[in-house]
């Protein structure tokens, strides 16, 4: 595949004119240089790909959890496809018997486990329309979806009700009933029911419906979810998303799995642990199940998250960014803690096999003797079966990704999606190495081009095209629900602006090098890209997470920092400094070294003069999803940052100025 073009142009550019920018030429992947991908005429929504892997596979495993006894998780323990389909016709009986209508809306608000996929589809069996709630949406957010989206039963865990019920008050309007995934305390259950909402647990609930014998049928166009996105600013936003953009997004992942010749199988297993709210894992999870595989959920806390994956043992695992990078430490500390012999060792396997890859031998090829002496415990790391690894949400940096690939013993693509491309639009081939540090040509099911913006300085008719990435095709979403002013906004003569800034790369791949709403301009007139400046900042080992801060009457920039514990507690070891964790952060002089690490690193990637930190806040505590200050996929959500930190900011500049910034 060496010197191979992934992709062809199949409309020209246009040049600025009429207040609009211009526009480079128009691309299809190479795969589809005759059309866009056909979607399969015999699948017309999700329920098809379900229904399907029910008749082919029922005695397969589908559905597992852990089994806890005496507060201690054990095992998982599996329904089969037959077990669920049961189960989830007795919840679609008691949806229809409950007065709720094909179209209608049913809300499904907790963290993933298989109660979570029965009631998708169980809606999804009556042609109802499902909203997922993330698990971490505050009430204010819970009761504007609930009212906003005219959700008629709300299925939910049971932690979630009594929040729930508080709220219940305000919006009566539509909400007829609550399920839980479990039981419900007999308090808790009046206290709904005296607002005027029936409540009941899960198996109450799922011997209610009479027994229905013909299922209404289903059509592409149909709605088959609002998907809100908790962003981060403002109001959430409902994307309306089709049956008919949930199977394109299906097809797309088999036919690119089939690349790599890594199609999934009625053998294979699904670790699932990102938020089922997410496309991302509703994609994913929807294909494993078109296939007849397994799907183990995660007991939903993280700190048994990698030992949920040892016991699960998956053949198939998915992350974002954020985790792969907390995967890529961990391995990196233990490596440094190592004897001598042994980190020379890893070294030299690590460079014998990135060369083999680099030559283009597949993953399995590269190195099976360095794979089985050295990398195997890695492998181990992850259950030892992983075979497929994908990441998305964001960009994975170039660093991670490689390291991934050498030493996962498994295939990695990275794809990049949204929401409302109905997750992957661009997704990476694993075996071709060169596409490391790009997201890959489009799918089969979409166009692309790019748009410039000029202010910005990316120019898409340029050598070395550059611009807000631009979509249409058959996996886009229909609109934002209830707000067409929104869609109007994002759509433009047919193409989607997605709001990230891409780079083509001669290969015919993209790049995502910045995001176009996350640039703000100093006082001396430069334009800072902020997100292109935390990944490289967020290269250095001593920082666990970074936001950075540019007032634009300022001419600098200033940063909230929280430090890789370990390397706070190195540098007090070397300097004779004692005290905690949250002592040293405080600490003027570990705020130097920490600053003067970051720039190094700014330096050594080419950062400008005005990019570098001219002063940073050490934050002991992580930012979280409960402070409202990351998303539930870790993406930063700078004005609650901002708020959150306005004292600390202002003191930052305050000492900068002055000359006390340490």
């Amino acid at each position: 595949m060496e010197n191979m073009v992934y992709t062809v142009k199949v409309g020209e550019g246009t040049p600025a004119g009429g207040g609009r920018p211009a526009a480079g030429p128009v691309y299809r992947s190479i795969y589809a240089k005759d059309g866009l991908m056909q979607l399969p005429q015999e699948i017309h929504s999700p329920w098809d790909f379900f229904s399907g892997a029910v008749k082919k596979y029922p005695k397969n495993r589908m559905l597992g959890r852990r089994q806890v006894s005496d507060g201690k998780a054990g095992d998982y323990v599996w329904q089969t496809y037959e077990q669920v389909y049961q189960k989830v016709i007795q919840i679609g009986a008691a949806i229809r018997g409950f007065g709720v209508k094909p179209g209608a809306h049913c809300a499904i608000y907790g963290s993933n486990c298989p109660e979570w996929v029965m009631a998708m589809q169980a809606c999804n069996s009556q042609g109802i329309c499902y909203v997922p709630l993330y698990d971490t949406l505050g009430q204010n957010a819970v009761q504007f979806i609930l009212d906003h989206a005219e959700i008629s039963i709300a299925f939910m865990q049971e932690s979630k009700i009594k929040s729930i019920a508080a709220i219940l008050p305000k919006c009566t309007a539509h909400i007829k009933a609550i399920v839980s995934f479990g039981d419900v305390p007999i308090e808790l259950k009046r206290e709904v029911e005296q607002l005027g909402v029936s409540c009941f647990s899960w198996e109450e609930f799922s011997t209610m419906g009479e027994e229905i014998q013909e299922l209404p049928k289903k059509q592409k166009d149909d709605i088959c979810t609002i998907m809100y996105t908790s962003g981060t600013t403002g109001e959430p936003k409902g994307v309306i998303i089709t049956n008919r953009a949930i199977v394109a997004g299906v097809t797309t992942t088999e036919h690119l799995l089939k690349l790599t010749d890594k199609v999934v199988d009625e053998y294979d297993s699904y670790f699932s642990y990102l938020p089922l709210a997410h496309i991302f894992d509703q994609v994913i999870g929807n294909y494993c199940i078109s296939k007849g595989a397994s799907i183990g959920f995660w007991q939903g806390d993280i700190r048994y998250l990698m030992e949920d994956v040892q016991v699960m043992k998956p053949t198939i695992f998915c992350g974002v960014p954020r985790v792969y990078d907390r995967i890529y430490t961990g391995i990196n500390q233990k490596i440094q803690s190592g004897g001598l012999i042994a980190k020379h060792l890893f070294q030299y396997a690590y460079n014998y096999k990135l060369g083999n890859l680099m030559k283009g031998f597949k993953q399995h090829e590269a190195s099976p003797f360095f794979d089985k002496i050295v990398f195997s415990k890695i492998k181990e790391g992850l259950g030892g079966r992983i075979r497929l690894m994908l990441s998305g949400a964001a960009p994975l940096p170039r660093h991670i990704e490689e390291f991934m690939r050498v030493t996962s013993c498994s295939v990695l693509a990275q794809g990049y999606g949204l929401t409302e491309s109905c997750s992957g639009c661009f997704t990476s081939i694993a075996n071709v190495i060169s596409m490391i540090g790009t997201v890959g040509p489009p799918v089969t099911a979409v166009e692309a081009r790019l748009e410039s913006v000029p202010e910005m300085g990316y120019d898409a008719l340029s050598s070395a095209p550059r611009g807000e990435i631009c979509l249409r095709g058959q996996t886009l979403f229909s609109g934002y629900y209830k707000r067409p002013d929104l869609t109007e906004e994002v759509f433009s003569d047919g193409w989607f602006h997605t709001g990230d800034i891409g780079e083509w790369q001669p290969d015919g791949t993209m790049k995502i090098i910045d995001r176009k709403k996350n640039i703000f301009k100093l006082s001396q007139g430069e334009y800072v890209a902020v997100e292109v400046l935390e990944s490289a900042y967020a290269q250095s080992q001593l920082v666990a997470s970074v936001w950075v801060y540019g007032n634009s009457f300022e001419s600098f920039l200033v940063a909230v920092v929280v430090p890789e514990k370990q390397a706070i507690e190195d540098w007090a070891a070397l300097n004779g400094k004692s005290g905690d964790y949250a002592e040293l952060c405080s600490d003027p002089k570990a705020r130097r070294y920490i600053q003067d690490e970051l720039n190094q690193t700014g330096k050594k990637l080419g950062l400008r003069g005005f990019e570098m930190l001219r002063a940073v806040h050490l934050e002991p505590v992580p930012f979280s999803i409960d402070k409202d200050l990351i998303t539930p996929t870790f993406k930063l959500k700078r004005p609650q940052l901002l708020k959150h930190y306005k004292d600390r900011v202002d003191q930052l500049y305050k000492d900068a100025k002055m000359g006390t910034a340490q």
